[in-house]
């Protein structure tokens, strides 16, 4: 076990806690980038753009699960904050989609 004290700083800075993350807000920017190329569009097929963003959002599940399982039993209040923030940038990615109807 770690003989440092775990930080938010230092936890989020652990590959299972960032990529989670980075993958939230690069399915946000595939969909913002498609808004502004193509504005509200419904189209009758999904397009690259929806695979991708599918992808991004189911692929970060497995790597949150082993940072939660990981993490919760060592810092309980940092991965929570974590998990906040993931939460954050899913709900981030996932609004427009829902409200727009995408």
């Amino acid at each position: 076990m770690d003989q440092h004290p775990t930080t938010f700083g230092t936890l989020v800075k652990e590959p299972t806690a960032f990529i989670p993350i980075g993958m939230s807000l690069t399915a946000l920017t595939i969909v913002l980038g498609f808004l502004v190329a193509n504005g509200v569009v419904h189209q009758a097929d999904e397009g690259t753009e929806a695979h991708l963003w599918q992808l991004l959002m189911v692929g970060q599940l497995p790597v949150l699960l082993f940072f939660a399982f990981k993490w919760l039993p060592r810092a309980p209040r940092q991965t929570f904050y974590v998990l906040a923030l993931q939460a954050g940038a899913a709900l981030a990615s996932i609004a427009p989609v829902l409200f727009l109807h995408l």
